[in-house]
């Protein structure tokens, strides 16, 4: 089993344990996939892609003409019998011509093969538009749980706060603290007011991206799955990166199709041979000889197959204009190659780190956030017994705090780095995320229909949108309900009972 379809795996198991109103990363993910207007318009600028190819071969198949006229001579001079006969009154007439080419010089030949080529690349170019739609629908979704969390941490801590300032306004009143306390205490709160509101900013419109992304308001998010499989190393990553990275690949193959560019410019001074065929009639409707006592014939048809041959001899430069033009063009794609290839590494290798980074800093945090809890429990209780002040506290309780968002946060870091990972090394895509709550999109179902297509009448009719426009949903707000995460809990009684501070050692 191919690691990315173990992580769908993962997204689909993960639907199944959550609650019916809550949402899942995977139910994101879907509705991203069939209603976020950047990949329902890349699907449409490939249906138009796909059509290259029907339009580079009709330049090798047959066509046929036809055109027809009436003429009415006004002014007739002399009516005589020779005027009559050759400037008739009325002329009606009609000609068919049937072109079958039949060398171009390779110039249609090429043309397929480049456009074919070009069809190949937008595939590919889709399935890069699915994994950075997909990592960023990851982001949005993690933003949101970490902005949630973030906001829940300041409001359990302004929540703190003031039931300290409320006990250091009761002991300045018993003579237990000095107003530089209780000032302290109020300074701290406002503080944290201030980043709470901030914070609350910042879930908001974390929400509102995700309903970019995603189009829905998000509810109850339910923690992400786990990343399977994730590489071992940065040389195994950018290794399978430079396999299967789609936005890489489809840099070589537009590198590919200028190479039949190049071809086809070449074509445009070489002999061009067509066998034609072709037809006339006429007719004098009663003109021909009027007025004379000859009468003859008023209808007639004629027909002609031959051969027409066109050799260039001269264009005035511009062949060799479009020759060089198209190397020159395929000089760009080579160098795209390189550069696309520089930017798929530094990607993998950015991700990586970035991942690795991330699991350090959650290891780190967590044994922080456990040490801040018993640290806060600590001063508090030598508080309780005065050998320490009301900032020891509030700093205590700062530190608890900073600890807990920086956990939070590397969570958030860690998890979306190790999906852009999988996004860079071509394991983020629909096929492999299990999607299957709606049928997939097919990319070469468009191509195969419209392929061979040769009809001049018909189309797809006039399209409607597809994506699902946000102007309903209603402006997010910053209410949490989502309950802390344990581990977030500080688990330290913050609201002792008041003392005077009559046995502590300094008052003996």
């Amino acid at each position: 089993m191919r690691p990315s379809r173990v992580a769908g795996a993962a997204f689909a198991g993960l639907v199944l344990a959550a609650p019916v109103s809550a949402d899942t990363l995977r139910d994101a993910l879907l509705k991203a996939y069939e209603t976020n207007p950047t990949i329902t318009g890349q699907r449409a600028n490939l249906r138009a892609v796909d059509e290259n190819v029907p339009i580079a071969r009709a330049n090798g198949l047959p066509s046929v003409s036809a055109t027809g006229g009436y003429t009415e001579n006004v002014l007739v001079p002399n009516p005589s019998t020779s005027n009559t006969l050759s400037n008739p009154a009325r002329l009606a007439q009609g000609t068919t011509q049937l072109s079958v080419p039949v060398f171009q010089g390779g110039a249609v030949r090429n043309a397929v093969r480049g456009a074919e080529t070009r069809v190949e690349a937008g595939q590919a170019q889709l399935r890069g538009t699915e994994a950075q739609l997909f990592t960023s629908v990851v982001g949005a979704y993690m933003d949101v749980i970490r902005d949630e969390a973030i906001v829940g941490l300041n409001g359990q801590n302004v929540r703190v706060l003031e039931v300290n300032l409320n006990a250091s306004r009761d002991r300045f009143q018993v003579g237990d603290l000095t107003r530089t306390d209780v000032a302290q205490s109020e300074a701290r709160l406002a503080q944290a007011r201030a980043q709470l509101q901030s914070a609350e900013a910042q879930l908001i419109s974390s929400r509102e991206n995700y309903i970019r992304f995603v189009g829905d308001a998000p509810t109850d998010l339910q923690p992400p799955p786990p990343l399977p499989n994730l590489p071992k190393s940065p040389a195994d990553a950018v290794a399978e990166a430079l396999r299967e990275n789609p936005t890489l690949l489809a840099a070589g193959k537009q590198r590919d199709a200028t190479r039949f560019d190049i071809d086809v410019a070449r074509a445009s001074r070489l002999p061009r041979l067509n066998v034609v065929v072709g037809g006339n009639y006429f007719n004098y409707l009663g003109a021909l000889g009027a007025g004379t006592n000859i009468k003859p014939g008023q209808s007639g048809q004629s027909a002609n197959v031959g051969l027409a041959l066109t050799v260039p001899l001269f264009q005035g430069g511009r062949p060799a204009a479009q020759v060089r033009q198209a190397e020159a063009l395929r000089s760009q794609a080579i160098e795209n190659v390189t550069a696309a290839e520089r930017q798929v590494i530094a990607q993998t290798r950015s991700a990586f780190a970035v991942y690795r980074s991330s699991q350090q800093v959650i290891a780190s945090a967590e044994t922080a956030v456990s040490a801040n809890k018993l640290s806060l429990e600590g001063v508090r209780a030598e508080n309780s017994v005065g050998t320490r002040t009301i900032l020891d506290i509030l700093n205590a309780e700062q530190e608890l705090l900073n600890s807990q968002v920086t956990l939070v946060t590397a969570r958030r870091d860690a998890y979306v780095a190790g999906f852009a990972l999988l996004a860079a090394m071509g394991d983020a895509e629909a096929r492999d995320l299990n999607l299957e709550g709606a049928s997939l999109y097919d990319p070469t179902l468009n191509y195969k229909r419209v392929r061979n297509r040769f009809n001049d009448f018909g189309g797809d009719g006039e399209p409607d949108a597809v994506a699902t426009s946000t102007a309903g949903t209603p402006a997010q707000d910053a209410t949490v309900r989502r309950p802390l995460d344990p581990v977030l809990e500080s688990g330290v009684d913050r609201s002792p009972a008041l003392t005077t501070g009559a046995s502590a050692p300094s008052r003996q």
